[in-house]
């Protein structure tokens, strides 16, 4: 296993790592990544492997340590479905899908085309930053009705989600982390009261159908169920940002107009939004000629694995009609995104409507993105219509 020296936060790095993933990939399927302080995975190949591989999980073999000004956080972490295994993850993950169901997701669709016509009636005259007055927006407004959750809350919940989130970021810091964890504190006091809430007055929502399926003796606890609402709210609206604006970004500069299916996954192969995922080896495991031994962790670079030219013909360009190979933008195996259907709604939603209703949308100064990896998003986006 080569070793692949590799800072994350150099500058060059922030604003286009792809360059390096292929020079990463030339080493081999997995490289020893000392900056992110694991091996990692580099191919198409290695990446579905282990994704797909029961004998990885996102459970850690034993639980890890925690600071007491972090309490908050993690204890909503210990009931989330994207940090647990079988049999917890199977129990949280069907009483989600029960409610979060293809009928449900498409009978979103004139919500979301409405919310996306109110949005753009907003657009200022003068340059304006896309992310705050139309990817931010959007998809948080949209969860937070799905949830059942007061649409007027949304700012609150943007801010708390942001604070918490920003713990999965590498470059993370003690004031991060206390933020979080009072963002998780607060968001929790709230997430208990609206429940109990629900509980006296049933809804046709998303948490009035977790709290039936808890009633109905599938043993989803309060605690559960507040993690789970904070986890879908969180990956519900953060990585569907960074794919609006990461996809804007890619249009505008490619001049491509017309969204079909194709260019949306397009979007999420060529630049998707989270760039790793990580599994814990539950054994001693061979993947592509390496062992990665057992209670060790692995990242999986879905943005190496996304360019990948054993894959993707011409992978470094974007082609609004490539097809082909699935992309890695939403995992694989027992952890795929829940809430892809949804995603893959918005983005085609919501970049229909903007090249639809904003034809000359143009770019007013170059994107840059943050310093927030693993995710990969804009800062912001300054446009004009």
């Amino acid at each position: 296993m080569q070793r692949f020296d590799q800072p994350l936060n150099d500058p060059n790095f922030v604003q286009n790592p792809y360059p390096a993933y292929d020079r990463a990939r030339e080493m081999g399927d997995i490289v020893d990544w000392p900056d992110f302080g694991m091996p990692a995975a580099m191919s198409h190949k290695a990446v579905s492997s282990i994704l797909k591989d029961r004998r990885f999980g996102r459970e850690a073999p034993t639980p890890p340590e925690v600071a007491q000004h972090t309490n908050d956080f993690y204890a909503v972490e210990a009931h989330s479905m994207l940090e647990l295994e079988p049999p917890r993850h199977t129990r949280l993950r069907s009483l989600v899908l029960r409610a979060f169901t293809s009928r449900r997701i498409n009978a979103l669709e004139p919500e979301v085309l409405a919310l996306c016509d109110e949005l753009i009636d907003d657009f200022p005259s003068e340059p304006f930053d896309l992310l705050t007055q139309f990817a931010q927006p959007l998809p948080v407004r949209i969860i937070a009705r799905l949830l059942g959750v007061p649409e007027d809350m949304a700012p609150q919940l943007l801010s708390w989600s942001n604070q918490m989130v920003a713990m999965y970021q590498t470059s993370r810091t003690h004031e991060v982390e206390v933020a979080a964890n009072t963002a998780a504190r607060e968001f929790s006091e709230f997430m208990r009261g609206y429940v109990e809430e629900r509980r006296a007055t049933p809804a046709d929502d998303l948490i009035t159908h977790l709290i039936r399926a808890e009633e109905d003796g599938e043993r989803l606890s309060t605690d559960e169920l507040i993690t789970t609402c904070i986890l879908l709210l969180n990956a519900g609206h953060e990585a569907t940002v960074h794919t609006m604006g990461n996809g804007v970004k890619a249009l505008l500069e490619e001049g491509q107009s017309t969204i079909t299916p194709a260019v949306v996954e397009e979007i999420m192969r060529y630049d998707p939004p989270l760039h790793i995922f990580t599994r814990w080896a539950y054994d001693d495991i061979e993947v592509c000629g390496h062992v990665i031994p057992k209670h060790s962790q692995i990242a999986c670079v879905l943005g190496a694995a996304n360019r990948d030219p054993a894959v993707y013909e011409a992978p470094n360009t974007f082609k609004p009609d490539r097809g082909g190979p699935t992309h890695t933008a939403f995992g694989a195996g027992l952890h795929f995104c829940v809430g892809a259907p949804l995603a893959r709604l918005e983005l085609t939603a919501g970049l229909t409507a903007l090249l639809t209703r904003c034809p000359d949308l143009r770019l007013t100064e170059q994107p840059l993105y943050g310093d927030t990896y693993h995710f990969h998003g804009l800062a912001r986006l300054m446009v004009q219509t």
